[in-house]
């Protein structure tokens, strides 16, 4: 059996902010989280945008690049035998459970659509209400920047599994 261990995942489908993006990068680095962007982006990732809100942390992020989400799921799931499939958890305003209530798994990934539409419906439709996560917020605010966002469910999935690599 194949002992590998996966790391958990950020998957950005459809960004269209570089510095949203350029901001997830420097998380993937400071946390070990791999990040997924789903095409079409919004921005070319040589964007000087993204490069400067990912300082010089993009040698230490681990990101990949998919041409639709369907090569995303493929590469998701890996290759490693006998591993159990790994959970995906939609961030929707949508969301029927706040994410504060999941006990999050060492490998799980957590998907966000754009900033101005949010995930896809034929996306969205995917994942069944225990799998779509909200962010607490008052009524009257309507959404929340999505690297904050990201970043938000990020860490409380790394502090859940021991801030696993930090120092």
């Amino acid at each position: 059996m194949n002992t590998q261990k996966r790391r958990p995942a950020i998957v950005l489908v459809h960004p269209e902010i570089p510095p949203n993006t350029g901001n997830l990068i420097r998380v993937s680095a400071a946390t070990g989280f791999e990040l997924h962007l789903v095409r079409p982006l919004g921005f070319d990732v040589d964007d000087r945008s993204l490069r400067r809100a990912g300082l010089d942390y993009h040698d230490q992020a681990f990101l990949q690049v998919h041409d639709n989400w369907e090569a995303c799921l493929a590469t998701l799931a890996g290759d490693i035998a006998h591993a159990p499939p790994r959970r995906l958890f939609a961030m929707t305003t949508k969301g029927s459970r706040p994410y504060h209530e999941v006990q999050f798994e060492a490998d799980d990934v957590i998907v966000l659509g754009c900033e101005t539409k949010g995930l896809p419906a034929e996306i969205l439709a995917t994942f069944d209400n225990n799998h779509r996560l909200r962010i607490p917020m008052r009524p009257d605010i309507r959404s929340l920047n999505l690297a904050n966002s990201a970043s938000i469910v990020v860490f409380e999935i790394w502090r859940q599994n021991g801030f696993i690599g930090a120092v």
